[in-house]
């Protein structure tokens, strides 16, 4: 997994989920992405799941058992990615 993937990974949750004040610098890898971190809720855990896909061909399934793992941080979520993707 690379740091190229994380910043991608950074950009692309700011610009789809339309988070405001924010920029990459102020995204660390190890943050949590829902709760205490950036503050995400279900709503952007579904639409995460939809840029996933456009952008790497991945599919999440909100059944999936390893969403908490996967949504964890920026870290979790670019090692699944890594592990996942098909483009």
């Amino acid at each position: 997994m690379s740091d190229d993937l994380i910043s991608q990974l950074k950009t692309m949750l700011i610009e789809g989920l339309l988070l405001e004040d924010i920029v990459p610098d102020d995204l660390s890898a190890d943050d949590a992405l829902f709760g205490g971190g950036l503050g995400l809720d279900s709503i952007d855990a579904l639409e995460i799941g939809v840029m996933l896909d456009r952008q790497y061909g991945i599919k999440i399934t909100s059944g999936d058992e390893r969403n908490n793992q996967i949504f964890l941080s920026l870290r979790s979520l670019a090692e699944f990615v890594a592990a996942n993707r098909i483009r």
